[in-house]
């Protein structure tokens, strides 16, 4: 179980890194997370079967989305927005 959490932790991440643009070259996204350049990868290609639009922009030379999205992981109440539900803070 805390594997699976471990996973979202670093794909809730990943996400906000690419929402400021500032993922950085793979290379430097992998170091600033603390994970191999593989499971960087590994990570990118399962929000992409998750259906993330993501690509990589040389120009800034950071992950990019290709049009607007939004992650949410965890259980809500019908009234809850998504967005504003963060199930990992204690």
């Amino acid at each position: 179980m805390n594997i699976i959490i471990k996973h979202i932790e670093i794909i809730e991440r990943v996400d906000q890194l690419i929402r400021l643009q500032a993922t950085g070259s793979p290379e430097d996204c992998s170091a600033r997370l603390g994970i191999s350049k593989t499971k960087l990868y590994r990570i990118i290609n399962i929000m992409r079967r998750l259906n993330a639009p993501i690509t990589y922009d040389l120009s800034i030379q950071s992950f990019v989305y290709e049009e607007t999205v939004s992650f949410a992981f965890g259980f809500y109440t019908k009234d809850q927005n998504p967005n504003e539900v963060n199930p990992f803070v204690g």
